[in-house]
Parts: C-alpha cells; sequence; structure tokens
C-alpha cells in the first residue's frame, strides 16, 4: 500500500509550485578529519526510544564498517527538548552538528538564511530524488534540497478500537457533531474519551491547527502561511470551535501536567495501556505506542481516522496536515554526511527504518513493508485527502510556532481567548 505519487505537501513560504526562495548556502568542507585521515561525523537526533533508537545506531555502524576512515557519534535528545537544543547549537560553527534531524518548513528555511545548512542538490541520489518525491518538496528551498526526508507524517486521531466497541460506537467519526456524540458515548460506558499533553503544548496546538484548515477558505489558510495574515474571521472561529469541544470535558485527568511522549503515564502511554480511547497526534504514534504497551508490541486494537469535517466550515474539508521528517547537513559537514543521508534512503534502510519506528517511510518503494494495520488506514486516509499541508508551527517557524502553542495552552486554560490566539500570532509574525 503506497502514497499516491501524485499528491503534493503543500509546503507554504518553501514550495511552489509553492517554492519561495533563498540563496543556496556554503556547501561545507568538512573540518573533523583527524590527522589519521578519521573522519568524524557528529549526529543530533530525536530517536531516543527502544527501537527507534536502535536503529540510528545500527545505521551508524553499517555507514561506518562501509566507510573504515568514518566515526559517527550520535546525541540523542527527547523530542520536547529537541527544538531548543538544536537552535542553541546551531547558533555557533563549534557546536553545530554535522547531521541533524529536520521538520523542514519554514523552520528548516530559518537555518538556511542563517547560513547554517548545506545544499545538498547536486550530492543527492537519483533514488532520492525519485522514491521521497512528495517528502522531498518539505525540505526543498528555491528549487534547492537542503534534507532528506525519512517519512511521511500525516497526521489525525488514533483510537482503540476495543475501546470504541465497548461504548456501542460502531465506526469512526466523520464530523466534528459525530466526534462530540462518541465523546458522549465513551463517557457514559466510564471511558476518558481524549488524551491531550497540554504540558508540551504542540499536541494542543494541533487542534487549532486543524479547526483552522477546516474554518478557513483555502486561500485564506494558505495565505496565513505565507503572508501571516490573520484578519479573516475564520481564524477566530476555529478557536470558537475548540472553545466548544472543551466545553465537552473530553480529555484525561491532569492533562495540564501531562506530557506527550514520555512514559506510561503521557498521553501516548495513555493510549497505549487503554486509560483513554484517542489521541490527535502525529502518525508517528504507533511506533511510540509499541514502546510504551506491557509486552512491548503494537497495539493490537490501534486504529485511525484522519481530523472530522466541521459542518458549515468553508475550509477544505478533506484535507490532512501533517510532516516529512528527515536529516540535514549543516554547512561545515564533510561530503560524507550527504553520503549518509543517501544510505539511510537505500530501500532496504528505509524499510528497517519504518518498522522500528512503526511509521510510513518516505521511499514509495519502501512503503509496502507497512504492515501495521493502523497505519494502512492512515496511508488509505492520506491517498483520499485533496492534499496534506505541514505543520502550522513547521510552516511558520519557531518563534511564531511557540508563541500559537503557547496562546492556544492559554485558551485551555482559561487564560486567553480566541482574539488572543490571534493577536499572539500575528505580534509574533511582526517580529519576525
Amino acid at each position: 500500500m503506497k502514497f499516491n505519487a501524485f499528491k503534493t505537501v503543500t509546503v507554504s513560504l518553501t514550495c511552489i509550485g509553492m517554492l519561495i526562495g533563498l540563496g543556496a548556502c556554503g556547501s561545507g568542507n568538512g573540518s573533523k578529519k583527524a590527522s589519521n585521515g578519521t573522519i568524524t561525523m557528529t549526529m543530533m537526533h530525536n530517536y531516543t526510544m527502544g527501537t527507534s533508537k536502535t536503529y540510528m545506531e545500527d545505521m551508524a555502524k553499517q555507514f561506518e564498517a562501509k566507510h573504515p576512515n568514518v566515526k559517527i557519534t550520535q546525541q540523542a535528545i527527547q523530542n520536547e527538548d529537541y527544538e531548543g537544543k538544536i537552535q542553541t547549537a546551531m547558533q555557533d560553527e563549534s557546536s553545530a552538528p554535522d547531521i541533524f534531524y529536520s521538520r523542514g518548513g519554514q523552520k528548516l528555511r530559518d537555518m538556511v538564511d542563517a547560513g547554517q545548512v548545506q545544499d545538498i542538490t547536486s550530492k543527492v541520489s537519483d533514488t532520492v530524488k525519485k522514491q521521497m518525491k512528495t517528502g522531498l518538496v518539505s525540505h526543498t528551498i528555491d528549487g534547492k534540497i537542503y534534507g532528506v526526508p525519512s517519512d511521511m507524517q500525516p497526521g489525525g486521531f488514533w483510537y482503540s478500537k476495543d475501546l470504541f466497541k465497548q461504548a456501542g460506537i460502531a465506526s469512526a467519526p466523520k464530523t466534528l457533531n459525530e466526534l462530540k456524540e462518541d465523546v458522549g458515548k465513551l463517557k457514559q460506558a466510564g471511558i476518558t474519551p481524549i488524551g491531550l499533553a497540554a504540558k508540551d503544548a504542540w499536541p494542543v496546538g494541533h487542534w487549532w491547527y486543524h479547526l483552522s484548515m477546516r474554518e478557513c477558505p483555502v486561500s485564506v489558510f494558505k495565505n496565513g502561511m505565507t503572508q501571516k495574515k490573520f484578519s479573516d474571521p475564520c481564524w477566530t472561529k476555529a478557536g470558537d470551535d475548540l472553545q466548544d469541544v472543551i466545553s465537552w470535558k473530553p480529555f484525561n485527568d491532569g492533562y495540564l501536567t501531562t506530557s506527550a511522549q514520555q512514559g506510561a503515564s503521557s498521553s501516548a502511554g495513555l493510549l497505549a495501556n487503554h486509560k483513554v480511547a484517542m489521541e490527535l497526534t502525529v502518525a508517528s504514534e504507533p511506533g511510540v505506542i509499541k514502546n510504551l504497551t506491557p509486552d512491548g508490541k503494537d497495539l493490537a486494537d490501534l486504529g485511525f481516522f484522519p481530523f472530522p469535517a466541521v459542518e458549515g466550515a468553508k475550509g477544505d474539508q478533506k484535507s490532512m496536515m501533517g510532516g516529512a521528517d528527515g536529516f540535514a547537513c549543516s554547512t561545515k559537514a564533510p561530503k560524507e554526511c550527504s553520503e549518509f543521508l543517501n544510505f539511510l534512503s537505500e530501500k532496504k534502510n528505509q524499510e528497517q527504518y519504518a518498522v522500528a519506528n512503526g511509521t510510513i517511510p518516505a521511499s514509495t518503494e519502501a512503503q509496502d513493508v507497512v504492515d501495521n494495520p493502523a497505519l494502512k488506514e492512515d496511508i488509505d486516509a492520506y491517498n483520499h485527502a485533496s492534499t496534506m499541508y505541514l505543520w502550522m508551527d513547521t510552516q511558520l517557524g519557531t518563534n511564531v510556532g511557540t508563541a500559537l502553542n503557547t496562546a492556544v495552552v492559554n485558551l485551555l486554560t482559561g487564560k486567553g481567548s480566541s482574539k488572543d490566539i490571534v493577536k499572539a500570532v500575528e505580534d509574533a509574525s511582526k517580529k519576525g
């Protein structure tokens, strides 16, 4: 089962047909060659758990075996801490990693603009350009390639089919009103409907992202991402919709202090252990859940459904939102950096990546290896979607995205309003 090869990952500000550009950065000539000829490359990523961490370690060892003069040292950082760590590290070339995990979009563009990322257009393999064409858009700026994707991440709701069945829910909701009805059924059955990790902010932000995509007409939504214009009332309406969701009281107890992926008490852990019925999050969730189940295996009853349509809204009701995570090379990195990215992109390595991480590989050649039923449902939803936008905080950049996520949390806690979310985004955009 493969992604539709003709579907576009819509990346405002970074692609257009959609690519809005910036000039190329330096190519980097490497500065870590020891007197004995050994080249040491540093790598920073967020693969910290179980098979995901082991996979990255194994890939480094296999590459080193093929390149005896290369040594790769890795720093694995917990996901919620990664953005701050990489931003700090990239400020100084001496501390910048040669290879680093990247979400693409505006966040990558900001680094390119600062001269921190290497243009690898002429260095990526034909396999990358052909088999990763869809995901590659997220790491392409002004027609130049600055990173190689590892996976496709169409997001939505992950849920327990067993808990839905216990509550008398026959099928996944297709509209927001149906979701509300299902929340009521779950509560009546004594089941906590939705897991939420407000401690990490971004999971709360995802609710507003999706509601904005549903409420705002396509042209308005794209203009918001490219021009950072948020005057249309649809943006405030998205906040009003979220306020309505909050009034259902669907979330787990203690959601304000719940983390997204750290341990059994995280929102992912609650779903993994049938403590909540569903969670709105990213496509890597099955792999995270696998590492949090009691037996360390896939959650057998896990299912997926895209964010429901909002009745009467003027936005695209068939679009999805997600990401295409990958790796990039800093400007100081030696040529072996791009060679390593090409190595990671080979079919067998992408297949292993998908299995180890419980996710969807960026290579269309490798996607047949996906056998997790929930991930297959995600792929099917993607293939029937009109388009997939990058996560809003990825498109808008770190500063604006952080302000946005914080403002949505404030709405959740009663310290802010729908209008305050829009104002926070506009104020942060003015600051650059």
